[in-house]
């Protein structure tokens, strides 16, 4: 991924700067808001951000100027007056040392029914490491509040957002439509729990972009509803990979179709590509999926389709799954695996995978020159481009 030079970083300072003079501005530290890292600033937030919301000029621009700020639980809610709201963050925005204060609520950021909306810069930390600690004890500790949540918003750009230590989910976009997400850092630990990067349900038309994302659990994960979805430029790791799913938990869920994950690299992470249903009779699909220019370094599991997921081993049933998987495309995926079995296809007998397409893969084992890379494939249709390897009939 490119590099960003200090002549764009003060470019974008620059043209930011020119914006805001051109906008009307509301400042949150002219509402109260003091950025000591000490002083709780949640209502003078909330003020700035009525003030923009409410407003009918056609810029309203809610600032965070540079400090660190103490924020609990807030929810910024929409529709706004004005045509597009802008929300500008110089300095650092952190939830309190206790954890319980936000940890409770499940929340910390929320924006709900807000359209037309940006967000530049900035950084948020959630202070997740004594929840971790808290869990890691065997205590009895609360859930854990995702970082920042989009519900039921449309037309946002998140451009240049940091998000780090989250207590769990650092994104979380539910039921939104054309959202673009670009030049994000999410940083958490690789033993920090269900610390998902970007998590994605019942949306469409989201695009995520350059973007390096390293916590401990999935970069990003689609969830069912999803549609029409682009990864771009995705720097993984550590982590679990970028997963669709899990799919087929519960009844009468929608399915995923239409994703493509291109030009990205996984580092040291669980898994690269992965698709995973529940052994359930529950009904559902993932369609029309491209995993394309994609490269593995010391990858566990680069590419693996799991239709029989139960992690904790405890699902009360075995039967097989009944979520459709099919017209999935693997193509040029190269690297390192750092197990022998480079790529598993494990689909359901009562559903099998069809349309699945492997081009141009090249992946080794680590140590294959001790032993042989290997791959799995079960109950799938698969056909084969150019050079593949390791390669399997699928028999």
């Amino acid at each position: 991924m490119a590099r960003v030079s200090p002549f764009s970083c003060k470019l974008f300072i620059a043209l930011v700067a020119i914006k805001l003079c051109t906008i009307t501005a509301f400042n949150v530290v002219d509402f109260g808001a003091i950025g000591d890292g000490k002083t709780d600033s949640t209502s003078s937030f909330l003020k700035a951000w009525d003030a923009a919301c409410n407003s009918i000029v056609p810029d309203a621009t809610m600032v965070v100027p540079p400090g660190i700020f103490l924020v609990t639980h807030i929810t910024f809610t929409g529709p706004c007056q004005s045509n597009n709201t802008n929300l500008i963050i110089f300095g650092t925005i952190i939830a309190p040392d206790d954890y319980k204060f936000i940890g409770s609520d499940k929340f910390w950021i929320v924006f709900h029914r807000v359209h037309w909306l940006s967000i530049f810069g900035g950084t948020l930390d959630a202070k997740g490491s004594s929840l971790w600690a808290c869990k890691s004890a065997g205590n009895h500790c609360p859930f854990g509040a995702r970082s920042i949540t989009f519900q039921s918003c449309s037309y946002v750009l998140v451009s240049g957002l940091k998000s780090i230590n989250s207590q769990r989910l650092h994104i979380s976009i539910n039921q939104c439509s054309n959202m673009t997400l670009r030049k994000l850092v999410i940083i958490a630990p690789s033993e920090s729990p269900n610390t998902d990067g970007i998590h994605i349900a019942s949306s469409t038309g989201i695009t995520i972009r350059n973007s390096s994302i390293g916590t401990g659990d999935d970069c990003i994960s689609i969830g069912p509803g999803s549609k029409s979805l682009l990864m771009d430029q995705i720097a993984c790791g550590p982590g679990h990979g970028i997963s669709i799913g899990s799919l087929g938990r519960q009844a009468m869920e929608d399915g995923v179709q239409d994703v493509n994950v291109t030009n990205s690299i996984f580092t040291m992470t669980q898994n690269g590509v992965r698709i995973k249903s529940w052994p359930s009779a529950n009904e559902g699909y993932a369609r029309n999926l491209l995993f394309k220019n994609l490269i593995m370094q010391n990858v566990s599991n680069p590419m693996i389709i799991d239709q029989d997921y139960c992690p904790h081993k405890n699902c009360p049933q075995k039967i097989n799954s009944s979520v459709k998987v099919s017209q999935v495309t693997f193509e040029n995926i190269t690297g390192i695996s750092w197990t022998r079995k480079a790529f598993t296809l494990r689909c359901s007998s009562t559903s099998p995978c069809d349309g699945i397409q492997l081009k141009d893969i090249d992946l080794h084992y680590v140590d294959h020159w001790a032993k042989p890379t290997q791959s799995d494939c079960e109950n799938a249709q698969v056909s084969f481009t150019g050079y593949v390897f390791p390669y399997n009939r699928c028999l």
